[in-house]
């Protein structure tokens, strides 16, 4: 039996990573200071996983900004328009590849970012490759091989990871008609094979080739590749040792296909997914070593080791002891890094807690378990472990009879607002006299150092709540105001008060806790600290309303109240697993749906509930959809439906792909819903017309995800787009997302060149 890890945190246990990149992107850090970062963050890594007694330890699972964009890099699948940084002096692979990310726009050229999109059903961000057809490939990057010789330097024979070649070609994305991305197979998998072939000339034992898309539903031609594929790359290495990597949901229908395929392990889900074990045992074939996820990859709960060893046992006794590996079931990119930097917590609930680092010794303690030690120490940490899931199932923190009675007694009724769009649309104009293509932002404002640096000294005790308050309100005014000035229609006061979307309303809901330190990655350099959902949720209290309020004082113009949806709040969040989510995302709707009723009664007459996260909480496989959507869609409406016709309910949604669910969209029955649409050249309004969709939309016209600034004729022409497939008179003009993350300078320019551009749509507008 061996353990292995599918992948680690790459951020650094203090967010190192993302500390070293922003100050090399402003210029304050040389490059060179930047790959020491990623070196010493790798060497870290290794570190602990070689410590705690890891068989495989991965390589290859660290990046700069995203592995997805590692790969087309290495690949060669870099888009013509990046050609000219290749070509400015002194211009390093890096800076090519932090373009392909950000955009770039310096030294007299203005070139736009990649699409970014979620990583199947996470909170991660990838950077969509990009296909042409007849598309050439070839290898461009040595981060593969210098990783790997990074790895045996410090004393670890590593087990490269590289996304597969099939799931590879099924995250990209046409930019062009006439073809099937995987019809480019034939011309990637040279790649491929070069690189293996380098790999092996430095002598690489294992590779762990990543497939998630053996868990989704696959079309006969996606199953003939990888048949093919894999048969090549088998013929061309009879020696490697070959790992699949499966995760997020069982094979399922697929399990015929991956256990066929020619390599020594494959690797399931047993979290997602432990009842697909039985059938997968009647199936592996005697050549083919089974990988056990199970170690939960995405969640922080302490693995129990009962229910693990149970499924271990049933694998051994099918296939023996020497077939069988041990895994967390994903990569614990999805974990933050280290339990240990949480000295705050309450110990009860800590006791109940894995981070990556504890996760790591978890499926070590696994092993020896299964396996018989008698080491004293092993035993210890099992009758420990025994303990902590007992006292969990137990304990007086978790239950409030309150709110589960309240979940029980939701009727059809609380998800109905008064009355249909059509009349709500009358009386919201009445009241709020927009203009045609109203313009507004999606909520946040830049935090700047200071604002941060505020709130830092707040936590400390260096400033009283009311001079913090102070500080607050007089950016928000000074904000307020600038909105004015430039001409916005719907202001925002731009939550300098909050940390994270999230974040925020879980310190003011009861059945959270929070970390210091549980930082994930959530794309590039952004980085999250999920709540952790342990308990029953309700709102003891007002939680926006103090300074909604204090925002539309300062203004004639209407001021959003700006609150985060349940789905997102839970998708966003970790999760407790004692109970369904649905049952968890109800409580939150009914906490969201007091605090709508008390803006509204506060003279809030806009109110978004933004839900970036529907999309992403889909489950994997369409059979599974409709039952998720049913009690998310319902949960959405709970939260908004508690007011009068007059108010506006707005909803915003992300990086999201829309075609499939469009009618579930329809039935959340939000008055305005913004969308991102800029990096797609708006692409996914298509589905919103195609549905024709009734009520209004605010397609994002610039990227807020990117440092460049749009011109007012970029967003003039994303406008006329817009208007080809939707009516102008549905027609709202925002950003893509909240500008939270971006500097003001950038910020001031590019709304100003929005403003500018939605009055010009306007005047020449014609019905």
């Amino acid at each position: 039996m061996q353990t292995h890890i599918l992948g680690y945190p790459r951020i650094g246990s203090k967010r190192e990573l993302k500390k070293a990149c922003e100050q090399y992107w402003s210029g304050k850090i040389v490059l060179e200071e930047l790959l020491n970062t990623g070196r010493n963050i790798c060497n870290q890594n290794w570190a602990i996983q070689k410590e705690a007694g890891i068989d495989l330890i991965p390589c290859n699972d660290f990046s700069y900004y995203d592995h997805v964009l590692d790969m087309s890099l290495i690949v060669g699948a870099i888009p013509a328009r990046y050609h000219e940084v290749i070509l400015k002096k002194n211009g390093s692979e890096l800076d090519l590849y932090f373009a392909m990310a950000r955009g770039y726009q310096k030294e007299g050229l203005d070139i736009t970012a990649m699409e970014m999109t979620k990583w199947f059903d996470t909170n991660y961000h990838y950077i969509v490759p990009e296909f042409y057809k007849n598309q050439q490939f070839k290898l461009t990057s040595n981060k593969i091989f210098n990783e790997f010789a990074g790895a045996k330097h410090a004393g670890i024979n590593a087990k490269p990871v590289i996304i597969g070649p099939v799931s590879y070609l099924l995250l990209g994305k046409e930019k062009e008609p006439g073809f099937d991305k995987l019809d480019l197979a034939q011309h990637l998998l040279p790649v491929y094979i070069e690189i293996l072939t380098k790999l092996q000339e430095q002598d690489a034992e294992w590779i762990q080739f990543d497939e998630p898309f053996l868990a989704l539903d696959l079309t006969e031609k996606a199953k003939e590749t990888y048949q093919w594929v894999y048969q090549e790359i088998r013929k061309q290495f009879p020696e490697l040792k070959l790992i699949i990597a499966t995760y997020f949901d069982g094979l399922k229908d697929n399990l015929s296909l991956a256990t066929v395929l020619p390599v020594d392990v494959l690797h399931v889900d047993l979290v997602r997914n432990p009842e697909q074990l039985e059938e997968i045992l009647h199936s592996v074939p005697d050549n083919l070593s089974l990988s056990l996820g199970i170690v939960d990859g995405r969640n922080i709960w302490k693995n129990d080791y009962k229910n693990s060893l149970n499924l271990i046992k049933k694998a051994i006794e099918n296939l023996g002891t020497e077939r069988i590996f041990i895994a967390p079931s994903c990569s614990l990119l999805h974990s933050p890094c280290d339990l240990s930097f949480e000295t705050h917590l309450n110990p009860e609930i800590k006791n109940w807690l894995a981070f990556a680092k504890q996760k790591v010794q978890e499926v070590v303690t696994l092993k020896e378990l299964a396996t018989g030690t008698k080491d004293e120490n092993i035993l210890i940490d099992s009758e420990e472990n025994r303990k902590a899931i007992t006292g969990r199932k137990t304990s007086s923190l978790i239950h409030n009879e309150t709110v589960k009675q309240r979940v029980n007694a939701i009727t059809e009724q609380d998800g109905q607002r008064k009355n249909s769009f059509r009349i709500r649309k009358e009386e919201q104009q009445k009241v709020l006299q927009l203009p045609l293509f109203p313009t507004t932002t999606i909520g946040s404002f830049p935090q700047t150092t200071e604002v941060r640096s505020w709130r830092a000294s707040f936590k400390k005790g260096e400033l009283t709540a009311k001079q913090y308050d102070i500080l607050l309100k007089e950016e928000t005014r000074r904000t307020i105001q600038w909105q004015e000035e430039i001409g916005i229609d719907v202001l925002v006061h731009g939550e300098f008060e909050r940390n994270d979307m999230v974040e925020y309303f879980g310190e003011q809901l009861k059945g959270f806790v929070f970390t210091k330190n549980g930082w994930v990655q959530s794309y590039g350099s952004r980085c999250v600290k999920p709540p952790i959902i342990f308990g029953d949720v309700f709102r003891p209290d007002p939680m926006t309303v103090y300074w909604s309020q204090y925002a539309q004082t300062q203004t004639k113009k209407w001021v959003k109240g700006m609150l985060t949806g349940p789905v997102t709040i839970l998708q966003w969040s970790f999760v407790r697993d004692d109970q369904p989510r649905s049952e968890t995302c109800k409580q939150i709707a009914l906490a969201i749906r007091d605090e709508v009723v008390d803006l509204e009664k506060a003279g809030i007459r806009i109110i978004q509930i933004d839900e970036p996260a529907i999309r992403e909480g889909l489950p994997l496989r369409k059979n599974d959809w409709q039952n998720y959507l049913k009690w998310a869609v319902e949960s959405f409406r709970i939260s908004a439906s508690g007011v009068e016709d007059a108010t506006q309910i707005h909803t915003h949604m992300c990086y999201s792909e829309f075609n499939d669910i469009i009618e579930n969209i329809a039935d959340m029955d939000a008055d305005v819903i913004t969308i991102e649409c800029s990096r797609s050249q708006m692409e996914l309004l298509n589905a919103f017309a195609d549905f024709k969709y009734p009520n209004e939309i605010g397609p994002g016209v610039y990227d807020i995800h990117s440092p460049r600034v749009p011109s007012k004729g970029e967003m003039i022409e994303l406008l006329r787009k817009a208007q080809n497939v939707i009516p102008a008179s549905q027609l709202w003009v925002n950003p893509d997302c909240g500008l939270k993350t971006r500097h003001w300078e950038e910020t001031e320019k590019a709304l100003i060149a929005m403003v500018a551009a939605a009055k010009e749509a306007s005047a020449e507008c014609v019905f």
